[in-house]
């Protein structure tokens, strides 16, 4: 009588044998991700540093990009074809749409929330209103940027995975291969580093927040600095 194989025998078997093709398709999963958050910083941020400084346009600008996050993630890459086409093209793209509003937003609520006053007293000596944004304004703003930045990258790894979906590369191949072939294993050797990717990106973003605190930064300044009295 035929027995199947344990999963996780298969899933190993699967990963020794194939460990080349999944190692290429998760560089080019990555190298999808980066450039399609790469746009997003480039543009969202002084888009959302520009909405500051014009905040009429605030609520169109953001509800222009909330919109694309109510389309779903299928739908917005059949209607991409008709521009881009099939491929890595149209995925990256989809990707800058989905990913815009929390960059946005978040870079003009932490912008919006520096205290007037420390603006004020910056004013006050002399500061250019760039040398204000960026010796004032985006520092104390950063976490907060940061944490949009960190959404941003979580939905581009995850939804990533579609590329496949309209010709595109990635891990999701894996799992749409899996999926058609009903075979588990190849399923999860897709998914896997799909979530290890996100969860590490994740992580050291998280990191680089919390090292970004302005109080944080403040207290390491102090202890390197010492105390008063121990100043010449």
């Amino acid at each position: 009588m035929f027995q199947q194989r344990p999963f996780w025998e298969l899933f190993s078997a699967y990963v020794i044998r194939f460990w080349p093709r999944i190692l290429q398709l998760t560089w080019q999963h990555i190298v999808i991700s980066s450039i399609a958050l790469a746009i997003t910083l480039v543009v969202c941020i002084p888009l959302g540093i520009y909405l500051t400084k014009n905040e009429k346009l605030a609520p169109y600008a953001i509800g222009v990009a909330n919109i694309f996050q109510t389309i779903p993630s299928l739908a917005l890459l059949g209607f991409l074809i008709f521009i881009f086409g099939i491929g890595n093209d149209n995925a990256i793209c989809a990707l800058f749409l989905y990913a815009m509003l929390p960059v946005i937003q978040n870079t003009y609520t932490g912008l919006k929330n520096v205290p007037r006053h420390l603006i004020l007293a910056a004013r006050g000596m002399g500061m250019t209103e760039y040398q204000i944004l960026t010796r004032v304004q985006l520092p104390i703003g950063l976490p907060v940027i940061l944490a949009g930045v960190r959404v941003a990258t979580v939905w581009i790894i995850g939804t990533a995975t579609l590329a496949s979906a309209i010709g595109g590369g990635g891990l999701g191949r894996l799992i749409f291969s899996g999926l058609a072939s009903i075979r588990n294993e190849v399923v999860l050797a897709g998914a896997l580093p799909a979530t290890l990717l996100a969860l590490g990106a994740d992580q050291l973003l998280k990191l680089f927040q919390a090292y970004s605190d302005p109080k944080k930064r403040a207290m390491r300044i102090s202890k390197r600095s010492g105390p008063s009295g121990d100043r010449p």
